[in-house]
C-alpha cells in the first residue's frame, strides 16, 4: 500500500520531468537554427516554470530517500538549464552586437561592448545568486524534514521514559510496602517470643 501511494505521488514529478526534457530538446534545436531567439527565450521561461513545479513536487514527497533523489534530479535539470541559458546569452549577445555595430563609430562600439560586458557579468552574478538561493532552500527543506522526524523520535522516547519512570516508581512503592510488612512481621515475632518467655518464667516461678 505504501509503495503504491509513493508511486502515485511521483507521477506529477515524472510528467514534469518528461515535459522538461522535451523543452530542452526544443531549446537545443532552436539554438542550432538561431532563427528566433524570442521563441528560444519563451522556451527557457517554460523550463524555469517546470523546474519550480518539479521542486515543489519533490519537496512534497514523504519518503526521505525518494525526496533526496528527486531533489538531486532537480539540481541536475537546473545545471542543464543553466548551460542552455549560457548558450542563449552568447547567441543573443552576438545578435545584439550585429545589430548595434552597423553604422556606429569605433568609440560607440567600444562603449556598447563595455556596457554589454558589465550587464553580462551582472546577469551571471544574479544567476549564481538564484542558484545558491535555490540550493539553500532545498537544503533547508531537507533539514526541516529531518528535524521534524527527530522531534517525533524524541517525543516518542520521552513517552517511553515516562512509562519506565512510572514502572520504577510503582516498583519502589512495592518494595517499600514489602519492607514495611517484613518489619511488622519481625516486631510481631519478637512480641510473641517475649510473651512466651514471660509466661515460661511465671510458670517456673510458680512451680518453685
Amino acid at each position: 500500500m505504501t509503495k503504491t501511494r509513493m508511486s502515485a505521488s511521483l507521477v506529477p514529478f515524472e510528467r514534469y520531468d518528461d515535459e522538461f526534457q522535451s523543452l530542452v530538446q526544443q531549446v537545443q534545436q532552436s539554438l542550432q537554427e538561431s532563427d528566433d531567439l524570442d521563441f528560444t527565450s519563451s522556451l527557457l521561461q517554460q523550463c524555469d516554470d517546470l523546474l519550480k513545479q518539479m521542486a515543489i513536487e519533490a519537496r512534497g514527497v514523504d519518503n526521505a530517500s525518494a525526496k533526496r533523489d528527486l531533489l538531486a534530479q532537480v539540481r541536475t535539470c537546473k545545471s542543464q538549464l543553466a548551460a542552455l541559458k549560457s548558450d542563449y546569452s552568447i547567441q543573443l549577445e552576438q545578435a545584439q552586437k550585429s545589430n548595434l555595430f552597423s553604422g556606429t563609430s569605433s568609440a560607440t562600439k567600444e562603449r556598447l561592448l563595455e556596457n554589454e560586458e558589465l550587464m553580462q557579468k551582472q546577469q551571471e552574478s544574479l544567476d549564481r545568486a538564484r542558484n545558491v538561493m535555490a540550493d539553500t532552500e532545498s537544503v533547508a527543506m531537507e533539514i526541516t524534514t529531518e528535524l521534524s522526524r527527530n522531534r517525533e523520535t524524541m517525543e516518542s522516547a520521552h513517552g517511553r521514559v515516562k512509562q519506565v519512570s512510572g514502572l520504577t516508581n510503582r516498583a519502589r512503592r512495592l518494595l517499600q510496602n514489602m519492607n514495611r510488612r517484613r518489619v511488622q512481621q519481625k516486631l510481631a515475632l519478637y512480641s510473641i517470643s517475649l510473651i512466651i518467655i514471660i509466661v515460661v518464667m511465671i510458670l517456673l516461678w510458680n512451680l518453685r
